[in-house]
């Protein structure tokens, strides 16, 4: 069989046989074709003439131009096409089976400092809009919500007797997380001027874009760019930015990492536990910041 009608059969099959969306059917489609031509240049244009060889070196070709991330992208999707060659019996084995997948690095997610995170918070209340941003930005940072959780708050998620806000997170898990007195007195402004957002309609989502609906995470992101560069702070900053940053600030401050778990959702403390990787430097400042005998005066 020809690859190219091999890579059509498999992407019909993730589409109608494993309901994949759209974008991923494109990611897959762009990673075999840059593994089709890889084995045209090796004169190999069928399927049965494909090695477990021609695998190693195409990652090999492919290790020396990308990220780890997207080479362990790449060799999943190979390996899913030719397990899939293999049960379809287009070929007598999976010359994929024993093909290590790359060790992920993990790395320290970034936060902003706490100077940083102030002049990020620190919004004129003008408009309705500004008023919205502010409560929605002080939830994030004060909660370290996923931005998909906080754009599907309801109204009445908001507990404000228990100083309280329930989310629903991964996996349909509720959680509830505790609410501190700048979220909670910023949720209760914006309150006031929510119901002139709403345009006649109804809708029980807490927070609401230009046209009366609930926000999305599109229109979410596009208003933090546009504070982040008035404020002259790192475009590149993200709502999961803001997370990062709660949960690095909790723990400096001497939070425990049990309870760092529960607020943030993690189903395992592994994941959280990234949070306690500090650099040398900052281990070396601190020693010699704190310690009574790390420096002898003259």
């Amino acid at each position: 069989m020809k690859i190219e009608e091999a890579i059509a059969e498999f992407k019909n099959y993730c589409f109608f046989e494993k309901g994949l969306a759209d974008k991923t059917l494109e990611s897959y489609q762009n990673d075999l074709d840059v593994y089709k031509s890889f084995l045209n240049k090796r004169n190999i244009f069928v399927v049965e003439k494909i090695k477990s060889d021609d695998i190693k070196d195409f990652l090999k070709v492919r290790n020396g131009e990308n990220e780890t991330t997207t080479i362990a992208h790449n060799l999943t999707v190979i390996k899913n096409f030719h397990i899939y060659l293999f049960r379809q019996k287009f070929v007598k084995e999976d010359i994929s089976e024993f093909i290590e997948r790359p060790k992920l690095r993990k790395s320290l997610p970034k936060s902003l400092s706490v100077d940083d995170v102030d002049k990020l918070l620190d919004i004129k209340l003008v408009t309705p809009f500004d008023y919205r941003n502010k409560a929605m930005l002080e939830l994030l940072y004060g909660t370290g919500l996923r931005v998909s959780e906080l754009i599907h708050l309801t109204l009445t998620d908001i507990d404000f007797t228990n100083c309280l806000i329930r989310v629903m997170g991964k996996g349909s898990k509720e959680r509830e997380v505790p609410l501190g007195e700048y979220s909670i007195y910023y949720i209760r402004l914006y309150l006031e001027v929510r119901a002139s957002m709403l345009k006649g309609k109804t809708c029980d989502k807490l927070f609401l874009n230009n046209h009366g609906t609930g926000m999305t995470r599109q229109g979410f992101f596009k208003n933090l760019k546009a504070i982040l560069k008035e404020k002259g702070l790192n475009e590149e900053v993200s709502p999961h930015t803001l997370r990062h940053s709660f949960a690095t600030h909790l723990l400096s401050h001497g939070a425990d990492l049990r309870s760092i778990q529960e607020m943030l959702g993690h189903s395992d403390i592994s994941t959280t536990k990234i949070y306690t990787q500090v650099s040398d430097d900052k281990v070396a400042d601190d020693y010699v910041k704190y310690h009574p005998r790390s420096y002898k005066g003259d």
